[in-house]
């Protein structure tokens, strides 16, 4: 075969690759576009939607720490407003925090049973995380030492005072000190043993077990 030949056979080949391609294009040119478009809308609409939630939560952080100047100036009722506000229209995790903070701000004011059914509140809404319902769940029990008997205090927290549970230290000591309170020492001192058999126990709850455990003795007595 000549080259004239080869270079025939080629440029056919080329213009009949071009014809297809032509074709090709003509057929399927709107779905190729509608695609192209559908990717670069899709990606904007993303971008867009981050962006959007990063203000939101932004202004929302905003909004958190100007209540909580707030509590901190001791004006508790503007505080409690704000926080409430968040509640209902915040963004991101704000709307959580906010609830608890309140019910901190709550148990400030002196309000120690409202703010432990607060928090009891939160420790029993699902939608909130499973270790900020345990962390709510303490905080009600160390303000229902306070205000309440051993049963309510036992059914807040003794859900907690289980091996496996990372809250287990904190709720045995509101246990042993509801016990304590209430006059049962036997069960005090099995709640503060507990603590002290625990080898995970952090150093402050263990001393303050301690610290439990040499009045129970001092006392002398057994209920």
């Amino acid at each position: 075969m000549s080259q004239d030949d080869s270079s025939f056979i080629r440029e056919v080949n080329e213009e009949l690759r071009s014809d297809a391609f032509k074709k090709f294009w003509q057929r399927f040119r709107p779905i190729i576009i509608g695609l192209a478009v559908l990717i670069v809308v899709g990606t904007a609409a993303l971008r867009g939607w981050e962006y959007w939630r990063e203000t939101t939560a932004a202004r929302s952080g905003d909004k958190f720490l100007a209540a909580l100047d707030l509590a901190q100036e001791g004006k508790t009722d503007e505080a409690l407003t704000a926080f409430s506000a968040l509640e209902e229209n915040g963004d991101g995790s704000y709307p959580v925090l906010a609830r608890l903070r309140a019910a901190t701000v709550t148990a400030d004011r002196g309000d120690k049973q409202a703010a432990a059914d607060q928090f009891l509140l939160a420790a029993n809404d699902s939608s909130i995380p499973a270790a900020l319902r345990d962390i709510a769940r303490v905080r009600a029990g160390y303000l229902l030492v306070d205000v309440a008997d051993y049963n309510a205090v036992s059914a807040a927290v003794e859900v907690l005072a289980v091996p496996e549970n990372g809250a287990r230290h904190s709720a045995r000591e509101i246990l042993g000190l509801a016990a304590y309170k209430g006059g049962d020492m036997d069960r005090a001192r099995d709640w503060f043993n507990e603590i002290d058999a625990d080898t995970e126990t952090p150093a402050g709850i263990r001393q303050r077990a301690g610290v439990m455990l040499d009045l129970i003795a001092g006392r002398g007595e057994t209920s």
